[in-house]
């Protein structure tokens, strides 16, 4: 069986005995009129195979690439869990730094705060523009930060 893709000539006799000119490309013996019905199983075996075998080594490497993704955010969140435990602060000058809503903030009050208490933060200019003028409400989702810029006050915990 041929398994190249070049055109080729048939070469099979023909009725008059000559050999056939027809050309065909691609897996099989010969031109569609001289191939026979066993030959044709064979192609169609052969084709079926490689079709099974290429969607399952594309199914492999699809597996193989969410096995090494799915390592490679193990190894990031790793890291990541050790820089921040190497860079919390949970006091800076001796007020409690807190995350709200994603952003670092210190609170001078009594208790200290806890992750899911409410606060009011002071006007910044992002505030101004997604808010209004004003204060604004806030949750707090994590105790300490990794921020180590200049900190804002929350004004007051919201009962």
């Amino acid at each position: 069986m041929f398994t190249t893709f070049e055109q080729r000539a048939c070469g099979r006799p023909t009725k008059s005995g000559h050999p056939c000119k027809a050309n065909f490309s691609g897996v099989g013996f010969a031109c569609k009129l001289h191939t026979t019905a066993e030959e044709q199983a064979l192609v169609d075996a052969y084709e079926k195979g490689y079709r099974i075998g290429h969607q399952e080594g594309y199914d492999s490497g699809r597996r193989s690439a969410a096995m090494s993704t799915e390592h490679l955010e193990r190894q990031i969140a790793d890291l990541k869990a050790k820089l921040d435990q190497t860079t919390r602060r949970f006091q800076v000058d001796g007020l409690q730094a807190v995350t709200v809503d994603g952003y670092a903030y210190l609170w001078g009050g009594q208790p200290d705060l806890k992750v899911g208490d409410r606060v009011l933060l002071p006007e910044n200019y992002v505030s101004r523009v997604k808010h209004g003028p004003g204060p604004v409400e806030g949750t707090v989702t994590e105790l300490g930060t990794t921020y180590d810029g200049a900190l804002s006050r929350i004004l007051r915990r919201i009962a």
